[in-house]
């Protein structure tokens, strides 16, 4: 989010399934008094995730200017993001598998996200799922999914101002964090 006292322009929202992320990110977006813009990852590709589609956007309500975009998610930051508005990608999960079933490179376009959200002059928060907290996949296709994330999320947070990290609804600010000074 825009912070005029430090100069933020971009929050990462991270958080497991069904943690309040999307929520959070919502609410922030809601509070900022700017124009919102909701630029949504996920293709309905069968019944169960259109009503997901349905359940979010019955979620956030009225007031949200809607963009659907699979794979340039660059190129609509570049478009949507300026001065009275607010912009919300939900999800970066989403995002990376469709990059990964196209068979895209996927640290190419990560490497062109982040320039994308390092050159913002607007609000813009992204979210993301944190999926490396859990048991280790037994599969190879899952496990390579799972480290993609993760160097994503790892990749996303450096370039974003803010890092929030949502567990059962409540959000822990991670960065920029007062208590960098760690050491043995």
């Amino acid at each position: 989010m825009v912070n005029e006292r430090t100069g933020l322009r971009s929050a990462l929202v991270l958080g497991g399934t069904r943690s309040g992320k999307s929520r959070f990110a919502e609410g922030l977006a809601a509070r900022s008094g700017l124009q919102k813009i909701y630029v949504a990852t996920g293709a309905a590709f069968d019944a169960e995730m259109a009503d997901r589609i349905a359940a979010h956007q019955r979620q956030r309500g009225d007031g949200w200017q809607t963009i659907e975009e699979q794979f340039d998610l660059p190129g609509v930051l570049s478009r949507e993001c300026r001065a009275g508005r607010v912009v919300l990608v939900d999800c970066l999960t989403l995002w990376l598998s469709n990059l990964t079933f196209a068979e895209k490179d996927v640290a190419a376009e990560t490497a062109k996200l982040c320039e994308a959200v390092r050159a913002l002059s607007s609000a813009c928060i992204l979210v993301s799922n944190e999926v490396g907290m859990g048991i280790v996949p037994d599969n190879r296709l899952s496990r390579s999914f799972r480290d993609a994330q993760g160097r994503l999320n790892q990749d996303i947070a450096e370039a974003c101002g803010q890092v929030i990290f949502v567990a059962a609804g409540l959000p822990l600010l991670i960065k920029p964090n007062p208590h960098t000074d760690i050491s043995l």
